[in-house]
């Protein structure tokens, strides 16, 4: 592996089982029947790793398994995806972190989550000689482990920014209810905020993305970019403010988009694209990812998304 990053990945990371469309939710007592169950790479961390890596990019991740078969598992896709696998800990008191993805036709998707050994991860498993070879230090799934506190995430976004590395939070919101008191101590340290509309509704509070960028920048956070499903997406920074749309494709699984659109972005930020062309790429990678069953599997390759991003039209409004 290199010595060297463009990102490194961490938090959570999760063994997907995802299962094509059903038509409905079984009765108590009944089944339904699915074309296909699929074993996938899951989680904030993994799969923008993947993600990245696919773009060309080198990675590295950082976080927790378990010592069972899912944990080997992943592991196992992690490192023939081409991540570097060398801050992944498998550890023995949890089993790894595992989420069921249930799609049914014309709904949004349903997850049954276990934590697992997601909650052995706290950041300090991330060392200064760590951050020192790395570009961006991005951080999925915060406000879900109780290990990864405030006080935790702030001392490493610090030692990170010491080390001239741009950092990125992501958050998942689960049932958190305090989550403006989560995130807002961090908010100071972090260069690029990442969260979809309906978390930062629950963190925020309002349903104006904009208005909700606003606190957060006001809170000390340096750029926000909002997902906004359908809408597309804002960002609200130094370069001003810029809102996308969206690419019109089939969706057939809509898990791991919104981590398929921070590797897009990243990728345009690492590039040195302006603010609305990075959001771009972010569009375009999450419209590869809806098309195919996995959070990762059918994400663009470099090529493949910089031929889709200059053959397709987006709607971009810039001010």
């Amino acid at each position: 592996m290199t010595d060297r990053w463009d990102c490194l990945c961490a938090g959570i990371i999760v063994a997907d089982q995802v299962c094509e469309p059903i038509v409905a939710i079984p009765p108590a007592g009944g089944l339904s029947l699915t074309p296909r169950l699929t074993f996938t790479i899951g989680g904030c961390a993994a799969n923008v790793a993947v993600d990245l890596v696919k773009l060309g990019l080198r990675v590295g991740v950082s976080g927790c398994v378990g010592t069972d078969l899912f944990g080997r598992a992943l592991a196992d896709l992690l490192t023939t995806a081409g991540v570097d696998c060398t801050g992944l800990s498998a550890r023995p008191e949890q089993p790894t972190s595992g989420t069921f993805v249930i799609n049914v036709q014309g709904e949004d998707r349903r997850f049954i989550h276990c934590v697992g050994a997601n909650a052995l991860y706290d950041g300090t498993q991330i060392t200064d000689a760590d951050l020192a070879r790395t570009r961006v230090l991005y951080v999925g799934g915060y406000c879900l482990l109780e290990t990864l506190t405030p006080a935790r995430v702030s001392e490493l976004f610090q030692r990170a920014r010491a080390a001239g590395v741009t950092t990125m939070l992501d958050v998942v919101v689960g049932s958190r209810a305090a989550c403006w008191e989560w995130v807002a101590p961090v908010l100071p340290w972090t260069d690029v905020f990442l969260p979809n509309h309906d978390e930062a509704t629950v963190i925020a509070g309002g349903t104006d993305p904009w208005e909700q960028a606003r606190r957060f920048r006001a809170a000390g956070c340096g750029t926000v970019m909002i997902t906004c499903g359908a809408d597309g997406a804002i960002y609200d920074g130094p370069a001003g403010r810029c809102r996308v749309g969206t690419f019109p494709v089939t969706a057939v699984d809509p898990t791991g988009t919104g981590d398929a659109f921070v590797a897009g972005y990243v990728y345009g930020l690492l590039k040195g694209h302006s603010p609305a062309a990075c959001l771009k790429y972010g569009s375009a990678l999450g419209a590869s990812c809806v098309q195919a069953i996995g959070a990762t599997t059918g994400v663009f390759h470099a090529a493949e998304l910089e031929s889709f991003v200059a053959s397709h039209s987006l709607i971009v409004e810039e001010w």
